[in-house]
């Protein structure tokens, strides 16, 4: 009889152990393993050696709780058959091990397991690495019948990260305090720069600052003034028409404007189109040494630039400059009032009041104009979920800022 029980008692042990053990190499976090490796941890190295064998850990795990499981059932059913008799010891047998085993063999183990994978799975590392040289037919014959069952039913392995995951991911590694806040936007900044494109970044044709080609030099001075730019655009009698990059440094020669002509001293622009992603226009604009490249639309006119500080700010924010103007796009007039400057991405807009569109515009001003279905003028307004928006400002049809009113039912 105790015999029998401390054989149960191992039996339940080890249940434990691979219960756990299951736990904590599905649960581990593989970075963290293979940082403990890279500074020899030789536990480590061994725990990351069978979780990149996966099937082969899972299949030994398996195994052994099921053959001591039905050890420890098979034990106490010859017990209590022998201390109760046949028809109460049977029954008696089932419960007590069914409680025992889901208690001691899987809760307790498994939640342990489950609060420190890694330190759990370097522990039992050794042991099961022993088991897996010693079931090593039997996963043999698991990892065929496996190939066998994929086959059968054309599965596909896709062990590759998606985009949502990975930022998921940073969302929980910056949540759990490894990275901090400026960090983690950095590095999502970093995982959606492919998506972008030029048009999602550009400086629009409107706002944009050039000179025609046989404009006077004195007129060019004045724009280099004024703009307050270290580049100007150069265009023949059009903006669809740039020919040319004026560069303030090439322009001004000592203590004067250089006696060259304008071609002679201008640099070759670059141009892309409008569906060009961010991350090919930045190494093409390495190749080709410019720091604007010029953004044309399918039937070849000009929609407006990207600089290389646009693209930088995809990264890195909002980069300021001493002649930059730091002001905010939305800005609280009252205590549910806002001024929009509505050259704001449209995305940021949404997110800032909460709502949601399926607008294909980019900017705030292009999804006023979309709403309204025409070209607003100074007073009008229109109602969008728990917005009123009212135009305040708009310059030759393009509307400049907009004033947003937030109503909130339980108090208007």
């Amino acid at each position: 009889m105790i015999n029998s029980i401390i054989a149960m008692c191992v039996c339940v042990i080890l249940s434990a152990y691979f219960s756990a053990t299951e736990t904590a190499f599905s649960s581990l976090n593989k970075t963290r393993i293979k940082a403990l490796s890279e500074n020899g941890n030789k536990k480590a190295s061994l725990a990351l050696k069978l979780s990149d064998n996966y099937d082969q850990l899972i299949s030994t795990i398996l195994i052994g709780n099921n053959i001591v499981n039905i050890a420890v059932a098979s034990i106490a059913t010859v017990l209590f058959v022998n201390l109760m008799g046949q028809e109460i010891g049977t029954p008696f047998s089932t419960a007590v091990v069914t409680v025992v085993v889901l208690i001691f063999g899987e809760i307790t183990p498994k939640s342990i397991a489950k609060d420190h994978p890694e330190t759990f799975a370097m522990f039992s590392a050794p042991m099961i690495q022993v088991l897996i040289w010693l079931l090593t037919p039997l996963n043999f014959l698991f990892s065929k019948w496996k190939n066998l069952i994929s086959r059968l039913f054309k599965v596909r392995e896709n062990s590759k990260m998606s985009q949502e995951e990975l930022l998921l991911l940073l969302s929980e590694v910056q949540e759990e305090g490894c990275i901090d806040e400026d960090e983690g936007k950095l590095l999502k900044n970093a995982v959606e720069f492919g998506d972008l494109e030029a048009q999602d970044i550009l400086t629009h044709r409107v706002d944009l600052e050039g000179v025609d080609l046989h404009a006077s030099k004195e007129d060019i001075s004045h724009r280099f003034e004024t703009s307050h730019y270290s580049r100007l655009l150069v265009y023949d009698g059009t903006l669809d028409k740039i020919v040319g990059i004026l560069h303030q440094k090439d322009f001004y020669m000592g203590t004067g404007i250089t006696s060259k002509d304008v071609q002679d001293i201008m640099t070759a622009p670059v141009f892309v189109h409008q569906t060009e992603k961010i991350d090919d226009l930045l190494q093409k604009m390495r190749l080709e040494k410019s720091h604007i490249a010029i953004v044309i639309d399918e039937y070849g006119g000009v929609l407006g630039i990207v600089t290389m500080e646009d693209i930088l700010e995809e990264l890195v924010g909002e980069i300021w400059d001493e002649h930059d103007e730091v002001e905010e796009p939305i800005q609280k007039t009252g205590e549910r009032s806002y001024l929009v400057d509505c050259g704001i991405s449209l995305s940021d807009f949404c997110n800032f009041f909460h709502i949601k569109t399926d607008s294909e515009s980019v900017s705030l001003g292009g999804w006023i104009m979309e709403q309204m279905e025409c070209i607003p003028h100074e007073g009008d307004s229109f109602q969008y979920d728990q917005l009123t928006v009212s135009i305040a400002h708009t310059s030759e049809h393009r509307i400049v800022s907009a004033h947003v009113t937030i109503h909130i039912p339980d108090l208007d």
